[in-house]
């Protein structure tokens, strides 16, 4: 009986140091989860953050910014991805908040659509999307876009079926809601820029890193933007077209050109403001030092002023120039 003690005490000692280990695993994890917009970035700052803290671990998951505010508010993950303006929805549920940076939801179509050249000639107008995405009509590229009555070339919608930020900064723009958009639902920025890009007559909305490599600056195979006319003249002026590579994109959204929404700010959302140092640090982290990746990464950055007042809600005594 006696020999079977250390053994007994071996074991527990194995065990406890293993909780133990798993514990302090568990401590140093920050989940997150939402905003497939967010997410390329969100990984990036995580992988930078990383080199200088690599104690911390980090387990991310995109799955769109209303899967973000479930987990949040469940309590499965600490922080969630964002990527609609903050509402009343948000603001009932005491979620806190901080904008990190900008991006933008584009119209986008199939780049072997058989009218692609008049659609780049003249794009279309803010009525003309909202009368396709919300009424269902015209149901042609034919009647649309030539006047002609062989409407031989029908336009395949497609929308969000999962909640999503691009959703509901697309529909937004036109005063409405998510749920008012028509077309074919599809689940995932991913799974509905590749539909557009399997279907020629397709039209639909991407965030702007699923549009351009952000590598090449380049749109991706198979995708192109339909042109938004902003005066309504029939056809894209020259200040008008900044479509061509992220660069001229991002700089449109930057000065306001492109217009908000469908542009947006993107968030990291808590149940309550975080208590947790190394949640408090990372987020100090990436709205001081990590804002330098988020051009890079084909965003846009925050101007200085609201930057300032969101790292603010994070430490409060952050001087001005930080």
């Amino acid at each position: 009986m006696k020999s079977g003690i250390p053994v007994l005490l071996a074991a527990i000692i194995i065990l406890v140091c293993g909780c133990t280990d798993n514990k302090e695993q568990e401590n140093n994890l920050i989940s997150i989860s939402g905003a497939f917009a967010l997410y390329p970035l969100a990984k990036k700052w995580a992988e930078e953050y990383n080199k200088i803290h690599p104690d911390v671990k980090f387990n991310i998951q995109a799955g769109g910014a209303g899967k973000g505010l479930l987990d949040v508010t469940s309590g499965a993950v600490n922080v969630g991805m964002f990527s609609r303006e903050i509402g009343d929805e948000e603001k009932y549920k005491a979620i806190w908040w901080i904008a990190l940076c900008k991006e933008a939801v584009l119209p986008t179509v199939n780049s072997a659509n058989p009218y692609i050249d008049i659609i780049h000639r003249r794009g279309l107008t803010k009525e003309e999307f909202k009368s396709i995405f919300i009424n269902g009509q015209p149901s042609a590229w034919d009647s649309l876009l030539v006047g002609s009555t062989n409407e031989s070339h029908p336009i395949n919608v497609y929308t969000r079926k999962d909640a999503a930020g691009s959703a509901e900064s697309w529909a937004s723009w036109f005063g409405m809601k998510q749920s008012d958009l028509r077309g074919t639902a599809v689940s995932g920025d991913s799974s509905l820029s590749d539909t557009i890009k399997k279907d020629m007559l397709a039209i639909g909305y991407c965030n702007s890193v699923f549009v351009f490599d952000n590598f090449s600056g380049e749109k991706y195979a198979g995708i192109d933007v339909v042109p938004i006319d902003l005066n309504n003249n029939g056809k894209i002026d020259k200040d008008e077209n900044f479509y061509n590579d992220i660069s001229d994109f991002l700089e449109a959204v930057h000065s306001g050109k492109f217009p908000s929404p469908p542009a947006r700010n993107l968030y990291f959302i808590t149940r309550e403001r975080p208590t947790d140092p190394k949640i408090l640090d990372f987020f100090k982290w990436v709205m001081t030092e990590g804002q330098k990746f988020v051009h890079n990464t084909g965003y846009v950055p925050l101007e200085h002023d609201l930057l300032l007042e969101n790292l603010r809600k994070v430490d409060p005594n952050v001087t001005y120039g930080y």
